[in-house]
């Protein structure tokens, strides 16, 4: 994929209204707290517009650039999940087959169930978790950083998220002896159900996860930046961290608590995502470093139904198949409320766009994408053959960029 960008009147972009994005973006670094963003849109394959606004380094004075690495979060969920559709492929799994068939202890889990303020019970599960149950965040997993579970407080006093160095296969070990916070099946739920995921890949695979992404994605679409770890050459690249305190290590309302007080610093994450550790920090939900280059490839790859010059990733149907609504209506409301995500429903791996109108941002119905909790976000659109791409380092912050970058895209698209 070129990434020079070619001239937008060619693809049905206006210039001049692509004009208008640096500007916002600009009013983003300079009155909310970013210290840089970089932005790129393509269409048809075509890079319209690739713009870096800010500092890498705002302290130093070190200019974001094209190549700066990003740590992106949950971003790394859908690459993880579409690697592991490789193996759906092969024939390797079915998404109905329960999850104890490939991690047996997950076939003694039970369920916590909250009874009120201060009591609660166990319960069997009334099913299996399956494998799609995980894709669609539906298992009854949950996270540390909410609230709304004693199972979240399970987590942490586990330290399941904040321990980089655990292995990936001690992590799942432990996450199998902790109750789920709701039966599978049940509800939409975010959860550290892609880091299950992740190990199902090395059980299934017989490789470490490292050496599977690399070998079925990173190196057949050329993402040469993205990993999860960064060489030490290229470490100076990576974008200093701002923003809210540290997600992996910190709760919901404490991080409402920071934000209330205003208190957006500059924020050291390398002990909870080690940009150093080659070998044990691999997880399925977050930890991947990428560029904006690098993840446009990844999403390019995805609008073209599996292909990137010349390379198959994916059949088309398979990528299809991932972005379709994979949840009942009922579980809408839980995705709009615990993800900001009015209108979409879920796919397998991704929120998908049933209902333009709900989203209160342009769009088109089957659009998808996700983001990740230092704001970068992605968006691919079918429809009118169209990837966004964003990314900055700014933790946990609450506002509307995203929305932003994805209007002033579609008001530039004109044909």
């Amino acid at each position: 994929m070129d990434f020079s960008v070619t001239s937008p009147e060619s693809v049905g972009f206006s210039s001049s209204r692509l004009a208008r994005i640096r500007p916002v973006m600009q009013s983003y670094v300079d009155q909310h707290g970013y210290a840089g963003i970089s932005t790129m849109i393509a269409r048809q394959g075509q890079v319209v517009h690739f713009e870096q606004v800010g500092w890498l380094d705002r302290e130093n004075l070190v200019p974001l650039s094209p190549d700066t690495i990003y740590r992106i979060y949950s971003m790394t969920k859908p690459i993880v999940c579409t690697a592991f559709m490789t193996l759906y492929e092969e024939g390797r799994f079915q998404l109905s087959e329960p999850l104890s068939k490939f991690l047996p202890a997950f076939g003694n889990v039970k369920v916590l169930v909250q009874d009120n303020a201060t009591d609660s019970h166990i319960e069997d599960l009334i099913r299996p978790i399956t494998i799609h149950d995980l894709l669609t965040h539906t298992s009854g997993l949950t996270y540390d950083f909410f609230e709304d579970s004693p199972v979240c407080e399970l987590y942490r006093q586990s330290g399941i998220m904040s321990d980089a160095n655990s292995t990936l296969e001690a992590m799942v070990d432990l996450l199998a002896q902790i109750p789920l916070a709701y039966q599978p099946g049940t509800r939409w739920h975010y959860s550290l159900s892609i880091d299950v995921i992740a190990r199902l890949i090395e059980v299934i695979s017989g490789q470490s996860l490292q050496e599977f992404m690399n070998e079925r994605l990173f190196a057949p679409l050329g993402m040469s930046d993205t990993g999860f770890s960064v060489p030490a050459y290229k470490r100076n690249h990576i974008a200093v961290m701002y923003g809210l305190p540290d997600v992996t290590a910190h709760t919901f309302s404490q991080i409402i608590d920071a934000w209330e007080k205003g208190q957006i610093e500059r924020r050291d994450v390398e002990s909870t995502y080690p940009s150093d550790n080659t070998s044990g920090f691999a997880r399925g939900g977050h930890g991947l470093f990428s560029t904006t280059s690098d993840y446009m490839r990844f999403a390019q790859m995805l609008l073209n139904r599996g292909e990137l010059e010349g390379v198959r990733i994916l059949a088309p149907k398979i990528v299809d198949f991932m972005h379709m609504n994979h949840v009942p209506q009922s579980f809408f409301p839980d995705i709009a409320l615990l993800m900001g995500c009015p209108g979409y429903g879920f796919g397998l791996g991704s929120r998908v766009l049933q209902n333009v109108a709900e989203s209160l941002v342009p769009g088109s119905i089957g659009e998808y994408g996700w983001e990740g909790a230092a704001h970068t976000y992605y968006w691919v659109d079918p429809q009118e053959k169209l990837v966004g791409v964003f990314m900055s380092q700014l933790m946990m912050y609450f506002d509307l960029v995203n929305n932003d970058i994805r209007t002033m895209a579609y008001q530039a698209l004109v044909a």
